[in-house]
């Protein structure tokens, strides 16, 4: 009974020989990663979970309160990214650090408020640095964990996917543009929003809450783009709005102010997010600015000024590699639910444990 298995994890390990394959194999996973980082190296550092801003991510952060603080609240981090960027600033030319960030979202089967990622940063990495790494790196993971499915954990299916190199590569509007047969407008107009709203109606596709123009993108990147990606695959040249802390360009063939960057999806979705980083304080303030104007419950964008002081010491063209964990272990071990790489599920779960096991839902 699955209920029972959720509420009773500990017994749960005992009994069930996949349950606790996949956390061990979770561990040596991570170990992995750690082990591959630093012999390229790179050094890990820990960096503050909880700020006056959360910073790093357009997402809505958890708010606290400390007892040093108590007429101000504090936030706990969305990303790490900000934090390691300062690294960067201070000499540290390769950092990198897996650890837990949290989001005040939704849970689902791929979705938990409490989430690890593995960040790194390499002063002057571009983005074919990032992706050839990122290659390297899945391929060797790959092969790691049939490795272990032959001989540590038999439990585990192999990995099935392709990992021959390099990965296709989807242009982000210009695929969407072919695949809607349609030209989307200029994204820096001020009737951009409206004219994207219009094409949802013609192709009958919802509308987010809160529709602005970076959920509008993501949403017809949901439907068109990411199910096409079963194997590796980058997509990359996104909508300079789905990147605020990323370099920007003109792209040729669009005439779009597009960012420079990479996501690599595996079985349709995203797995591994890479970036030449935004340097200039003067460039990153006007994507802050634009940010704001796009603020609501989900996105609490706000601009970081001591970030923006921080960047005029000078950052050096840097490149950025963020990670999910739970993700990543759950495309390697054919897994489908979050729950399942998770010592004591999802956050529904770990609450529902207080109350005597109700309320859990283990469909999610």
């Amino acid at each position: 009974d699955p209920e029972t298995r959720i509420r009773n994890r500990h017994v749960d390990f005992q009994v069930n020989d996949r349950a606790a394959q996949i956390l061990r194999f979770r561990s040596l996973i991570t170990s992995r990663i750690r082990e591959y980082l630093q012999a390229k190296g790179y050094l890990e550092v820990q960096t503050p979970i909880m700020a006056n801003l959360a910073g790093g991510a357009v997402a809505r952060p958890f708010r606290t309160q400390a007892v040093e603080f108590l007429n101000r609240h504090i936030e706990l981090r969305t990303a790490p990214e900000l934090w390691l960027k300062r690294l960067v600033l201070g000499g540290f030319e390769r950092i990198f650090e897996i650890g837990p960030c949290f989001r005040n979202e939704g849970i689902d089967k791929i979705h938990n408020p409490e989430f690890t990622t593995c960040e790194f940063y390499k002063a002057y990495a571009n983005l074919d640095y990032l992706t050839d790494l990122t290659e390297r790196l899945i391929s060797e993971l790959v092969t790691y964990t049939n490795q272990l499915t032959l001989k540590k954990l038999p439990s585990l299916s192999t990995c099935n996917f392709s990992i021959d190199k390099p990965f296709p590569r989807v242009d982000f509007l210009e695929t969407l543009q072919r695949l809607m047969n349609a030209v989307l407008p200029d994204l820096k107009s001020r009737n951009a929003e409206t004219e994207i709203i219009q094409q949802f109606h013609v192709n009958g596709i919802p509308l987010p809450e809160s529709p602005t123009l970076p959920k509008l993108l993501d949403r017809l990147a949901s439907k068109y783009l990411e199910p096409s990606c079963q194997q590796p695959t980058w997509i990359i040249n996104h909508p300079e709005c789905l990147a605020p802390l990323a370099k920007s360009f003109t792209d040729q063939n669009t005439k779009q102010r597009v960012s420079a960057r990479a996501e690599l999806f595996i079985g349709g979705k995203e797995v591994v997010n890479t970036y030449e980083e935004e340097n200039s304080p003067f460039e990153q303030r006007r994507k802050f600015e634009e940010q704001v104007k796009y603020r609501n419950d989900d996105n609490r964008a706000d601009i970081d000024e001591d970030y923006l002081k921080a960047l005029e010491w000078g950052l050096p063209p840097t490149g950025g590699w963020g990670c999910g964990i739970d993700r990543l272990v759950m495309l390697l071990s054919g897994t489908d639910r979050i729950n399942d790489v998770l010592p004591f599920g999802n956050l529904r779960n770990v609450v529902s444990l207080g109350k005597g096991g109700r309320d859990v839902l283990v469909s999610q």
